[in-house]
């Protein structure tokens, strides 16, 4: 199975800043996350993935002075740094197509690709948060179908430029005087919706071809846009049922497009709070569940719906929420899981509190390698986006305890299989033409 190692600052779990075994400063501190890497790289993972925002403002001031996630170091300059520290980890960060332009951000990712050998990949996400407007000196945000199509095109032109130079095409022949052979040169003459772009891209072509695309919508048109472009996708979902039932159907969409399943891989958020016996992880991780503020948990799940519950009880039940002011697939899925199983709201944010709707277990080294070798030989995924609740102390207890079991069981690398992120993620290097 693959496996990739999600970094949020301090840990996955809202109130992770607040343990004593917590690094409260850990979104600035750089020989922290250093040391994450590596730590990350001795797990043999295939990557270090880091999400971004770019808006501060994502509820009200007195929630986000009680949120951790708040200030941070800007993941593509993480990324950079953390290239002189590892040799084979993957680097893989967010950037938005809704307020980027497709030749800036081309060049900055094939340029972490060339500096790291190979290992970059780019997250690419429509940015949802309203308040991000703003930033960029705009009235409304644009509307989420825009969005996604503006995004289909923006990746069509940033592979186009990745594309900008075939094998072979710097042939630095000093007595002949030629840097490069012309006939290797592909030009890219891009004039589309949203998008009017001319190449070529003036960064040369890395170890591994071009950065690995990844994704994580779960909606009809991220899974669309998934079927299309998308090389790794990090879902999220909360039963086997519904990781089979995804991962099928986003696999089934590919053939439209001319491509084979297995140049997909699709690894679900998941957060693991493991030690040598069941009670042990549990008590561990009620260390973290009681030091929720209220306030930040009303404030989760408000944020998470896109409907205000700051004034609620939360010992009550969600009121009824008009299915026009459902804001999408993961707001959709936490009232699901409300109503399903009866959850007051106390209860709600204590559960999304573990991983922000993702998949959480909680047990002995067996139980977690159970867990993920059942959604793995059942259909369920390629493996997993790795999401530890406290850092470092997580991250050290998956490495130390489930990465042998998995070993032992013959389901993950004793060793890298390669030297490039491509390679160890198995997925071939995607072809591409100028007719594409």
């Amino acid at each position: 199975m693959k496996l990739g190692m999600f970094y949020w600052p301090c840990g996955h779990h809202i109130a992770a800043w607040r343990h004593p075994r917590g690094v409260a400063d850990s979104g600035e501190n750089l020989p922290h996350l250093i040391e994450l890497a590596k730590l990350a790289e001795r797990g043999l993972f295939d990557m270090f993935f880091m999400a971004d925002s770019v808006s501060f403002w994502r509820g009200s001031l007195d929630a986000l002075s009680r949120d951790s996630h708040t200030a941070w170091i800007e993941p593509f300059t993480l990324m950079g740094a953390l290239a002189q520290h590892t040799k084979h980890l993957g680097l893989v960060c967010t950037a938005t197509s809704t307020y980027e332009q497709p030749f800036f951000l081309a060049r900055r990712f094939a340029s972490l690709d060339l500096i790291s050998g190979g290992r970059a990949g780019w997250n690419l996400v429509t940015t949802g948060n309203e308040a991000a407007a703003q930033s960029f000196g705009f009235e409304q945000h644009i509307d989420k179908s825009i969005r996604y199509r503006s995004a289909r095109e923006f990746a069509h032109v940033v592979r186009g430029l990745w594309n900008s130079w075939q094998d072979g095409a710097f042939i630095r022949d000093k007595k002949a005087g030629l840097f490069f052979d012309q006939d290797r040169l592909r030009v890219l003459e891009h004039e589309g919706e949203f998008y009017k772009v001319r190449g070529p891209l003036h960064v040369p072509t890395s170890k591994q071809g071009e950065p690995v695309l990844v994704q994580a919508g779960a909606s009809e048109a991220g899974r669309a846009l998934a079927a299309e472009t998308a090389e790794v996708v990090f879902g999220a979902t909360q039963t086997l049922e519904g990781a089979q039932e995804f991962y099928s159907d986003v696999k089934g969409r590919m053939a439209a497009f001319g491509r084979e399943p297995d140049s997909l891989k699709i690894m679900p958020g998941l957060s693991v709070s493991v030690a040598p016996t069941h009670e042990e992880a549990e008590q561990k991780f009620e260390e973290l569940q009681d030091l929720i503020d209220p306030k930040t948990g009303l404030e989760l799940l408000s944020e998470r719906l896109g409907y205000d519950l700051t004034n609620c009880d939360v010992d009550g039940y969600l009121p009824d929420i008009p299915p026009g002011e459902i804001t999408g697939s993961r707001a959709k899925l936490i009232i699901d899981l409300a109503r399903g199983e009866s959850l007051t709201i106390r209860d709600l944010y204590r559960h999304f509190a573990k991983a922000r709707g993702h998949y959480h277990i909680t047990g002995s080294t067996k139980e977690v390698a159970d867990m993920m070798e059942e959604w793995v030989t059942k259909g369920g995924c390629d493996g997993f986006n790795i999401m530890p609740p406290l850092f470092p102390s997580g991250l050290e207890d998956f490495v130390s305890l489930v990465v042998p079991e998995l070993q032992r069981r013959g389901l993950y690398r004793t060793k890298y299989e390669g030297v490039t992120l491509r390679e160890n993620l198995e997925l071939p290097r995607p072809s591409w033409s100028p007719d594409d």
